[in-house]
C-alpha cells in the first residue's frame, strides 16, 4: 500500500522483527518521556486479520515507522504503538501514516478510530487534533492518569 510519494505501507506481524525493532524503539521514547514503557496489556494476535492490523511504513526501503489497529468493538478500533523514528519526523511521514492506518481501519469495515495518548506527546496531541480528532472519555490503561488523553475520529 503506497500512501504518499516515496512512503509505502507493508503489513506485518505485531511480533515479527521489524515491528518488534520499531516497538523497542518506542518503548524507549517512552522511557525517556514519561520515565517507563508504556505498560498496556498487549496480545500480538489482537493485531491480526481480520480484526487488526500492523503496519510499517519504509521510504526508499528504510524503516521509517509503525502502527497498529486492534479492535475495540464491532465498528471501533483503536490505534496502538504508531511511531515514527526521529530522523524522519517534520517531514509528513506521521501524517501519511495516519491516513494510511485510517484507510485500512475503512477496508476493515471500522467506522471510528479510537487512541490513547499523553500530555508528555505534544507533537501526537497536535498531530491527532489537526487530522479530524476529538477528545473522547479516556479509556484504556491509563484511563486514570492525568497525563492521559483519549481521541476518537469518525471514518
Amino acid at each position: 500500500m503506497t500512501t504518499s510519494p516515496g512512503l509505502v505501507l507493508r503489513d506485518v506481524p505485531f511480533d515479527g522483527p521489524p515491528a518488534l525493532a520499531l516497538i523497542a524503539e518506542l518503548q524507549q521514547e517512552y522511557v525517556v518521556r514519561y520515565g517507563g514503557p508504556d505498560e498496556t496489556p498487549v496480545d500480538p494476535r489482537e493485531f491480526d486479520p481480520p480484526g487488526g492490523a500492523f503496519l510499517i511504513a519504509e521510504v526508499d526501503a528504510e524503516l521509517v515507522g509503525c502502527a497498529g489497529l486492534r479492535r475495540h468493538d464491532p465498528v471501533v478500533v483503536e490505534l496502538k504503538r504508531m511511531y515514527v523514528r526521529a530522523a524522519h519526523r517534520r517531514r509528513g511521514v506521521a501524517r501519511a501514516l495516519l491516513a494510511g492506518v485510517e484507510d485500512r481501519a475503512r477496508e476493515l469495515g471500522y467506522r471510528q478510530v479510537l487512541l490513547e495518548t499523553g500530555s508528555r506527546q505534544p507533537e501526537a496531541v497536535a498531530l491527532y487534533q489537526a487530522s479530524g480528532y476529538r477528545p473522547h472519555d479516556k479509556v484504556g490503561y491509563y484511563k486514570h492518569s492525568a497525563e492521559a488523553h483519549s481521541f476518537v475520529k469518525d471514518l
